[in-house]
């Protein structure tokens, strides 16, 4: 159960309790980049983001392509945005694909609802899209929680899905790896990390922007990788009720991961959660909503040394049972973000799966 409390933890890093700016010649370089492209992304937000009223929230989503093209929806991961489809989304569209990205509850430029709603209520909203637009059927796919949503979709509306793309997530049940023999010890370590969890409170959006630079995995990258960060930090980065900014703000209480107690509620007794959305998260089991699949789904799954989120034997097991439906393509030497280390081959395999599947021509 260790590993299964890393999982849901490592989505959140918290380091330090307030970041102070570095007068470094990077820190000078990428204050002039973040500041430079912003006009650049209130036009790209301006000709490819609209917002839509559900019974449930004003989502908002970016779109692009031709939408009399096959759609392919796409789910973005916990405490990320629509923008992380960034860096591949021209090839995308190449593929003769009409692409819509949505932001769900308290990610993005979509709000948080006063209404208690769980991932079944995204599903629910992404019906109410496609209905709008007069889509009868669409390709499902997401990342990460992004794919567990992709599942709660299929298992809502299969008639409206031609074809799944989980990148890891939504194949497998988040606490698929629980034992009762560790849950002593893992509440108690779960307890001390939230101990020592500090806040992050920042002056300004560049403040933000530069702890998730030096934390997050953004440094080192260059160009349009880069680029594609920076778009997905604008719409992440809030101004709070006290006028200081975070990264995206009361999106850990949506998901029950903001204290020891409603995070050990989720994974051990979510029926007691107070929050539907992550409660839900948790409750979702692929191995039931999958057990009379007959629809193609695509599982992108990386696998590394020391890996926190190892899903590939469960999905090795989910192949096998649903043959010939599921194609399983495996990324060695690959952490959970995979188009992002690995895009080229993730659009390849892509659009060979959506070939194969006469989805696109």
């Amino acid at each position: 159960m260790k590993r299964n409390i890393i999982l849901l933890l490592s989505f959140i890093v918290y380091l330090s309790a307030k970041s102070q700016t570095n007068l470094s010649t990077d820190s000078i370089a990428q204050r002039n980049v973040f500041q430079n492209l912003k006009p650049e992304f209130e036009k790209y937000e301006k000709q490819h983001g609209n917002y839509i009223q559900t019974n449930n929230v004003k989502m908002h989503y970016l779109e692009w392509g031709n939408k009399k093209n096959p759609t392919l929806v796409w789910i973005p991961g916990t405490y990320s945005n629509g923008y992380e489809l960034y860096e591949i989304i021209d090839q995308l569209v190449k593929m003769n694909l009409h692409v819509i990205a949505i932001d769900y509850y308290g990610h993005g430029f979509t709000p948080i609802s006063q209404k208690n709603l769980s991932i079944y209520h995204v599903a629910d909203d992404i019906k109410f899209l496609l209905d709008k637009m007069k889509i009868k059927k669409a390709i499902i796919g997401g990342w990460s929680r992004g794919g567990t949503i992709s599942s709660a979709f299929y298992n809502s509306y299969p008639e409206m899905v031609q074809a799944l793309i989980l990148e890891d997530g939504g194949s497998v049940a988040w606490d698929f790896q629980a034992k009762a023999a560790n849950i002593v010890k893992d509440i108690e370590e779960t307890k001390q990390y939230y101990v020592n969890k500090k806040e992050m409170i920042f002056d300004n959006e560049f403040d933000a922007y530069w702890f998730m630079y030096n934390n997050w995995g953004i440094k080192g990258k260059e160009n349009e990788k880069l680029k594609k960060e920076i778009f997905t930090s604008y719409a992440r980065i809030k101004k709070n009720t006290n006028g200081k900014y975070e990264i995206n703000p009361g999106a850990e209480e949506l998901t029950g991961e903001n204290s020891a107690e409603e995070n050990i509620a989720i994974i051990y007794t979510p029926f007691t959660s107070k929050t539907a959305f992550g409660a839900s998260t948790h409750q979702l089991d692929p191995k039931i909503i999958y057990r009379n699949l007959n629809k193609p789904v695509l599982i992108l799954d990386p696998v590394s040394k020391n890996d926190w989120f190892d899903f590939k034997e469960e999905n090795d097991k989910l192949t096998n049972e649903h043959q010939p439906f599921i194609v399983h393509k495996v990324y060695e030497n690959t952490w959970h973000g995979v188009k992002d280390e690995r895009p080229n081959e993730v659009v390849k395999d892509i659009k060979t799966f959506l070939l194969n599947n006469k989805l696109i021509k």
